[in-house]
Protein backbone atom coordinates (compact mmCIF):
# COMPACT_ATOMS: atom_id res chain seq x y z
CA UNK A 1 0.00 0.00 0.00
CA UNK A 2 1.22 3.52 -0.72
CA UNK A 3 2.51 5.13 2.47
CA UNK A 4 0.38 8.23 2.03
CA UNK A 5 -2.77 6.07 2.14
CA UNK A 6 -2.37 5.74 5.89
CA UNK A 7 -3.27 9.45 6.16
CA UNK A 8 -6.41 9.26 4.04
CA UNK A 9 -9.65 9.98 5.89
CA UNK A 10 -11.87 6.92 5.44
CA UNK A 11 -15.65 7.13 5.52
CA UNK A 12 -18.53 5.14 4.12
CA UNK A 13 -20.10 7.64 1.70
CA UNK A 14 -23.75 8.47 1.28
CA UNK A 15 -25.29 6.68 -1.71
CA UNK A 16 -27.60 8.95 -3.66
CA UNK A 17 -30.63 7.73 -5.56
CA UNK A 18 -29.95 6.54 -9.08
CA UNK A 19 -30.17 9.12 -11.85
CA UNK A 20 -30.94 7.06 -14.99
CA UNK A 21 -29.58 8.52 -18.22
CA UNK A 22 -32.40 7.01 -20.23
CA UNK A 23 -35.12 9.65 -20.35
CA UNK A 24 -37.82 7.13 -21.22
CA UNK A 25 -38.43 6.12 -17.62
CA UNK A 26 -40.92 6.81 -14.86
CA UNK A 27 -38.62 8.26 -12.23
CA UNK A 28 -40.08 7.91 -8.75
CA UNK A 29 -36.91 7.24 -6.77
CA UNK A 30 -35.40 10.53 -5.57
CA UNK A 31 -38.37 12.58 -4.30
CA UNK A 32 -38.08 15.22 -6.98
CA UNK A 33 -41.06 17.35 -7.87
CA UNK A 34 -42.78 16.10 -11.07
CA UNK A 35 -43.80 19.63 -12.09
CA UNK A 36 -41.54 22.32 -13.55
CA UNK A 37 -40.29 25.29 -11.52
CA UNK A 38 -42.36 28.47 -11.34
CA UNK A 39 -42.98 30.28 -14.65
CA UNK A 40 -41.07 33.27 -13.30
CA UNK A 41 -38.01 31.01 -12.96
CA UNK A 42 -38.31 29.88 -16.58
CA UNK A 43 -38.73 33.45 -17.78
CA UNK A 44 -35.63 34.55 -15.92
CA UNK A 45 -33.55 31.71 -17.39
CA UNK A 46 -34.80 32.43 -20.91
CA UNK A 47 -33.47 35.98 -20.63
CA UNK A 48 -30.40 35.45 -18.50
CA UNK A 49 -27.29 37.50 -19.32
CA UNK A 50 -24.39 35.06 -19.28
CA UNK A 51 -21.89 37.93 -19.07
CA UNK A 52 -22.53 38.08 -15.33
CA UNK A 53 -20.74 34.74 -14.98
CA UNK A 54 -17.41 36.58 -15.33
CA UNK A 55 -17.82 37.94 -11.80
CA UNK A 56 -17.96 36.24 -8.44
CA UNK A 57 -21.43 36.03 -6.92
CA UNK A 58 -22.42 37.84 -3.73
CA UNK A 59 -20.85 35.83 -0.87
CA UNK A 60 -23.64 36.98 1.46
CA UNK A 61 -26.38 35.85 -0.98
CA UNK A 62 -28.15 39.06 0.01
CA UNK A 63 -31.04 39.01 -2.51
CA UNK A 64 -32.09 35.47 -1.68
CA UNK A 65 -31.56 35.85 2.07
CA UNK A 66 -33.75 38.96 2.06
CA UNK A 67 -36.44 37.31 -0.06
CA UNK A 68 -36.60 34.29 2.26
CA UNK A 69 -36.58 36.42 5.39
CA UNK A 70 -39.47 38.53 4.09
CA UNK A 71 -41.37 35.41 2.98
CA UNK A 72 -41.10 33.75 6.38
CA UNK A 73 -41.48 36.93 8.41
CA UNK A 74 -38.10 36.73 10.16
CA UNK A 75 -35.09 39.02 10.36
CA UNK A 76 -32.63 39.13 7.50
CA UNK A 77 -29.98 38.06 10.01
CA UNK A 78 -31.92 34.88 10.75
CA UNK A 79 -31.43 33.18 7.35
CA UNK A 80 -28.49 31.11 6.12
CA UNK A 81 -28.38 29.93 2.49
CA UNK A 82 -26.35 27.03 1.15
CA UNK A 83 -25.94 24.70 -1.83
CA UNK A 84 -28.92 22.48 -1.11
CA UNK A 85 -30.05 21.50 2.37
CA UNK A 86 -27.24 18.89 2.42
CA UNK A 87 -24.69 21.71 2.41
CA UNK A 88 -26.68 23.60 5.05
CA UNK A 89 -26.86 20.59 7.39
CA UNK A 90 -23.18 19.82 6.80
CA UNK A 91 -22.25 23.35 7.89
CA UNK A 92 -24.62 23.04 10.86
CA UNK A 93 -22.89 19.82 11.97
CA UNK A 94 -19.51 21.57 11.81
CA UNK A 95 -20.84 24.63 13.62
CA UNK A 96 -22.89 23.24 16.49
CA UNK A 97 -21.64 19.72 17.21
CA UNK A 98 -18.13 20.39 18.53
CA UNK A 99 -18.46 18.78 21.98
CA UNK A 100 -17.35 15.27 22.91
CA UNK A 101 -20.91 14.26 23.74
CA UNK A 102 -22.79 12.13 21.19
CA UNK A 103 -25.39 13.74 19.00
CA UNK A 104 -28.73 11.96 18.55
CA UNK A 105 -30.80 11.14 15.48
CA UNK A 106 -33.15 8.23 14.64
CA UNK A 107 -31.85 4.86 13.52
CA UNK A 108 -34.14 4.91 10.48
CA UNK A 109 -33.78 8.30 8.87
CA UNK A 110 -31.87 10.27 6.23
CA UNK A 111 -28.71 8.25 5.56
CA UNK A 112 -26.47 11.32 5.24
CA UNK A 113 -26.56 12.11 8.99
CA UNK A 114 -24.16 9.32 10.03
CA UNK A 115 -21.91 10.11 7.07
CA UNK A 116 -21.41 13.70 8.22
CA UNK A 117 -20.92 12.55 11.81
CA UNK A 118 -18.24 10.07 10.74
CA UNK A 119 -16.59 12.56 8.38
CA UNK A 120 -16.35 15.27 11.04
CA UNK A 121 -15.55 12.76 13.80
CA UNK A 122 -18.65 13.62 15.79
CA UNK A 123 -19.78 10.86 18.18
CA UNK A 124 -23.41 9.86 17.74
CA UNK A 125 -26.17 7.54 18.91
CA UNK A 126 -29.21 6.44 16.93
CA UNK A 127 -32.25 5.78 19.14
CA UNK A 128 -34.54 3.25 17.47
CA UNK A 129 -37.88 4.32 16.06
CA UNK A 130 -40.74 2.21 17.42
CA UNK A 131 -42.58 -0.65 15.69
CA UNK A 132 -44.70 1.89 13.77
CA UNK A 133 -41.56 3.80 12.70
CA UNK A 134 -42.34 6.73 15.01
CA UNK A 135 -39.59 8.64 16.80
CA UNK A 136 -39.75 8.08 20.58
CA UNK A 137 -39.49 11.46 22.31
CA UNK A 138 -38.22 10.05 25.62
CA UNK A 139 -35.14 8.66 23.83
CA UNK A 140 -34.00 12.26 23.36
CA UNK A 141 -33.89 13.07 27.05
CA UNK A 142 -30.44 11.50 27.51
CA UNK A 143 -27.26 13.57 27.68
CA UNK A 144 -26.21 14.66 24.20
CA UNK A 145 -24.17 17.11 22.17
CA UNK A 146 -27.01 17.96 19.79
CA UNK A 147 -30.12 16.53 18.14
CA UNK A 148 -31.29 16.13 14.54
CA UNK A 149 -34.97 15.40 13.90
CA UNK A 150 -36.30 15.22 10.31
CA UNK A 151 -39.96 16.21 10.19
CA UNK A 152 -41.45 14.53 8.20
CA UNK A 153 -38.91 11.77 8.56
CA UNK A 154 -37.41 10.01 5.55
CA UNK A 155 -37.80 7.34 4.39
CA UNK A 156 -40.72 6.67 6.77
CA UNK A 157 -42.79 9.72 5.64
CA UNK A 158 -44.09 10.36 9.18
CA UNK A 159 -44.79 13.89 10.44
CA UNK A 160 -44.85 14.77 14.15
CA UNK A 161 -46.86 17.70 15.49
CA UNK A 162 -45.32 20.80 17.02
CA UNK A 163 -46.08 19.63 20.57
CA UNK A 164 -43.69 16.74 19.93
CA UNK A 165 -40.96 19.08 18.63
CA UNK A 166 -41.45 21.55 21.47
CA UNK A 167 -41.16 18.74 24.01
CA UNK A 168 -37.71 17.84 22.69
CA UNK A 169 -36.65 21.49 22.70
CA UNK A 170 -37.76 21.92 26.34
CA UNK A 171 -35.84 18.83 27.46
CA UNK A 172 -32.62 19.93 25.71
CA UNK A 173 -32.00 23.62 26.42
CA UNK A 174 -28.21 23.16 26.22
CA UNK A 175 -28.23 21.40 22.85
CA UNK A 176 -28.81 22.70 19.35
CA UNK A 177 -31.88 20.94 17.94
CA UNK A 178 -31.92 20.81 14.14
CA UNK A 179 -35.34 20.19 12.60
CA UNK A 180 -34.87 19.06 9.01
CA UNK A 181 -38.03 20.19 7.20
CA UNK A 182 -37.20 19.06 3.67
CA UNK A 183 -40.77 17.73 3.26
CA UNK A 184 -42.79 19.93 5.61
CA UNK A 185 -44.60 21.78 2.82
CA UNK A 186 -46.51 18.55 2.13
CA UNK A 187 -47.33 18.04 5.81
CA UNK A 188 -48.40 20.19 8.75
CA UNK A 189 -47.06 23.29 10.44
CA UNK A 190 -43.42 24.27 10.33
CA UNK A 191 -41.52 24.57 13.59
CA UNK A 192 -40.87 28.19 12.61
CA UNK A 193 -43.43 29.47 15.14
CA UNK A 194 -41.32 27.96 17.97
CA UNK A 195 -38.25 29.96 17.05
CA UNK A 196 -39.12 33.01 19.15
CA UNK A 197 -39.33 30.84 22.29
CA UNK A 198 -36.29 28.59 21.80
CA UNK A 199 -32.82 29.87 20.97
CA UNK A 200 -31.55 26.30 20.48
CA UNK A 201 -33.72 25.65 17.41
CA UNK A 202 -32.45 25.57 13.82
CA UNK A 203 -34.88 24.86 10.97
CA UNK A 204 -33.52 23.58 7.64
CA UNK A 205 -35.49 23.79 4.40
CA UNK A 206 -34.86 23.06 0.70
CA UNK A 207 -35.95 24.14 -2.77
CA UNK A 208 -35.45 20.58 -4.05
CA UNK A 209 -38.87 19.14 -3.19
CA UNK A 210 -41.81 21.53 -3.07
CA UNK A 211 -40.16 24.20 -5.24
CA UNK A 212 -39.14 21.88 -8.12
CA UNK A 213 -35.51 23.03 -8.09
CA UNK A 214 -33.45 20.00 -7.05
CA UNK A 215 -31.06 20.67 -9.94
CA UNK A 216 -30.34 24.23 -8.82
CA UNK A 217 -29.12 23.18 -5.34
CA UNK A 218 -30.65 25.69 -2.94
CA UNK A 219 -31.17 25.09 0.76
CA UNK A 220 -31.49 27.34 3.75
CA UNK A 221 -31.69 27.48 7.52
CA UNK A 222 -33.66 29.75 9.82
CA UNK A 223 -32.52 30.34 13.39
CA UNK A 224 -31.61 32.96 15.94
CA UNK A 225 -29.19 35.65 14.67
CA UNK A 226 -26.33 34.35 16.79
CA UNK A 227 -26.74 30.83 15.38
CA UNK A 228 -26.81 32.10 11.80
CA UNK A 229 -23.75 34.27 12.42
CA UNK A 230 -21.89 31.21 13.70
CA UNK A 231 -22.83 29.23 10.58
CA UNK A 232 -21.72 32.06 8.31
CA UNK A 233 -18.32 32.15 10.01
CA UNK A 234 -17.85 28.43 9.31
CA UNK A 235 -19.04 28.84 5.71
CA UNK A 236 -16.61 31.72 5.13
CA UNK A 237 -13.83 29.49 6.44
CA UNK A 238 -14.60 26.84 3.81
CA UNK A 239 -15.80 28.66 0.68
CA UNK A 240 -17.23 32.17 0.63
CA UNK A 241 -18.68 31.94 -2.89
CA UNK A 242 -20.98 28.94 -2.56
CA UNK A 243 -24.05 30.13 -4.49
CA UNK A 244 -23.93 30.90 -8.21
CA UNK A 245 -25.51 34.02 -9.71
CA UNK A 246 -28.20 31.98 -11.43
CA UNK A 247 -29.03 29.99 -8.29
CA UNK A 248 -29.49 33.20 -6.32
CA UNK A 249 -31.67 34.85 -8.96
CA UNK A 250 -33.84 31.81 -9.72
CA UNK A 251 -34.25 31.22 -6.00
CA UNK A 252 -35.66 34.73 -5.60
CA UNK A 253 -37.94 34.18 -8.59
CA UNK A 254 -39.30 30.99 -7.04
CA UNK A 255 -40.00 32.66 -3.71
CA UNK A 256 -41.82 35.49 -5.49
CA UNK A 257 -44.25 33.12 -7.24
CA UNK A 258 -46.08 31.89 -4.15
CA UNK A 259 -49.34 31.10 -5.96
CA UNK A 260 -47.64 28.61 -8.28
CA UNK A 261 -45.76 27.05 -5.36
CA UNK A 262 -48.98 26.44 -3.41
CA UNK A 263 -50.75 25.12 -6.50
CA UNK A 264 -48.13 22.45 -7.26
CA UNK A 265 -47.91 21.38 -3.61
CA UNK A 266 -51.69 20.94 -3.55
CA UNK A 267 -51.56 18.83 -6.71
CA UNK A 268 -48.93 16.54 -5.22
CA UNK A 269 -50.88 16.14 -1.97
CA UNK A 270 -54.03 15.27 -3.92
CA UNK A 271 -52.14 12.67 -5.97
CA UNK A 272 -50.56 11.29 -2.80
CA UNK A 273 -53.92 10.77 -1.09
CA UNK A 274 -55.23 8.96 -4.16
CA UNK A 275 -52.07 6.83 -4.28
CA UNK A 276 -52.64 5.68 -0.70
CA UNK A 277 -56.05 4.32 -1.68
CA UNK A 278 -54.91 2.77 -4.95
CA UNK A 279 -51.95 0.97 -3.39
CA UNK A 280 -54.00 -0.26 -0.47
CA UNK A 281 -56.45 -1.84 -2.93
CA UNK A 282 -53.69 -4.04 -4.37
CA UNK A 283 -52.19 -5.15 -1.08
CA UNK A 284 -49.77 -2.42 0.01
CA UNK A 285 -49.58 -0.88 3.46
CA UNK A 286 -47.37 1.61 5.27
CA UNK A 287 -47.30 4.72 7.46
CA UNK A 288 -49.73 7.53 6.72
CA UNK A 289 -47.47 9.63 4.53
CA UNK A 290 -47.32 13.39 5.03
CA UNK A 291 -44.56 13.92 2.48
CA UNK A 292 -44.20 13.77 -1.30
CA UNK A 293 -43.51 10.04 -1.20
CA UNK A 294 -44.99 6.81 0.18
CA UNK A 295 -43.20 4.20 2.28
CA UNK A 296 -44.98 0.92 1.62
CA UNK A 297 -44.65 -2.84 1.58
CA UNK A 298 -46.75 -5.51 -0.11
CA UNK A 299 -48.60 -8.17 1.85
CA UNK A 300 -47.01 -11.10 0.00
CA UNK A 301 -44.22 -9.97 -2.37
CA UNK A 302 -40.78 -8.90 -1.02
CA UNK A 303 -39.83 -5.30 -1.64
CA UNK A 304 -36.58 -6.21 -3.36
CA UNK A 305 -38.42 -8.37 -5.87
CA UNK A 306 -40.90 -5.62 -6.70
CA UNK A 307 -38.08 -3.10 -7.02
CA UNK A 308 -36.24 -5.26 -9.58
CA UNK A 309 -39.35 -6.02 -11.62
CA UNK A 310 -40.38 -2.37 -11.73
CA UNK A 311 -36.90 -1.46 -12.91
CA UNK A 312 -37.25 -3.96 -15.75
CA UNK A 313 -40.34 -1.99 -16.77
CA UNK A 314 -38.37 1.31 -16.64
CA UNK A 315 -40.07 2.42 -13.45
CA UNK A 316 -37.59 3.54 -10.79
CA UNK A 317 -38.45 3.57 -7.09
CA UNK A 318 -36.12 3.49 -4.05
CA UNK A 319 -35.28 0.32 -2.17
CA UNK A 320 -33.21 0.14 1.03
CA UNK A 321 -31.66 -3.24 1.76
CA UNK A 322 -31.45 -2.60 5.50
CA UNK A 323 -32.79 -4.35 8.59
CA UNK A 324 -36.40 -3.53 9.51
CA UNK A 325 -37.12 -1.80 6.20
CA UNK A 326 -35.92 -4.30 3.59
CA UNK A 327 -39.49 -5.16 2.60
CA UNK A 328 -40.40 -1.53 1.96
CA UNK A 329 -40.29 0.66 -1.12
CA UNK A 330 -40.08 4.44 -1.09
CA UNK A 331 -42.20 5.74 -3.96
CA UNK A 332 -42.02 9.39 -4.97
CA UNK A 333 -45.36 10.96 -5.93
CA UNK A 334 -45.26 11.67 -9.65
CA UNK A 335 -47.84 13.15 -11.99
CA UNK A 336 -51.21 11.37 -12.15
CA UNK A 337 -50.13 9.90 -15.50
CA UNK A 338 -46.87 8.55 -14.04
CA UNK A 339 -48.71 7.07 -11.08
CA UNK A 340 -51.16 5.27 -13.40
CA UNK A 341 -48.19 3.63 -15.13
CA UNK A 342 -46.94 2.56 -11.70
CA UNK A 343 -50.30 1.05 -10.69
CA UNK A 344 -50.53 -0.85 -13.99
CA UNK A 345 -47.00 -2.22 -13.60
CA UNK A 346 -47.62 -3.27 -10.00
CA UNK A 347 -50.83 -5.06 -10.95
CA UNK A 348 -48.94 -6.93 -13.68
CA UNK A 349 -46.21 -7.94 -11.20
CA UNK A 350 -48.78 -9.16 -8.68
CA UNK A 351 -50.79 -11.11 -11.26
CA UNK A 352 -47.67 -12.77 -12.70
CA UNK A 353 -46.56 -14.17 -9.39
Amino acid sequence: MNLWMSNVRKVTPYVAGEQPQNKNVVKLNTNENPYPPAPEVQELMDNYDADIMRKYPDPDVTKLVNALADYHGVGHDQVFVGVGSDDVISVAFLTFFASDKPILFPDITYAFYPVWADLYRIPYRTPAVDADFRIVASDYEQENGGIVIPNPNAPTSIYEGLDFIEGILKKNPSSMVIIDEAYVDFAGESALKLLECYDNLLIVRTFSKSRSMAGMRIGYAIGRPEAIAAMNSIKASINSYTMSHIAIDTGVASVNDDAYFKKTVAKIVETRENAKKRLKEIGFSGPDSQSNFLFVKHESIPGGEIFKKLREKNIFVRYFSKPRIDDYLRITIGTPEEMEKLYTALQEIISER
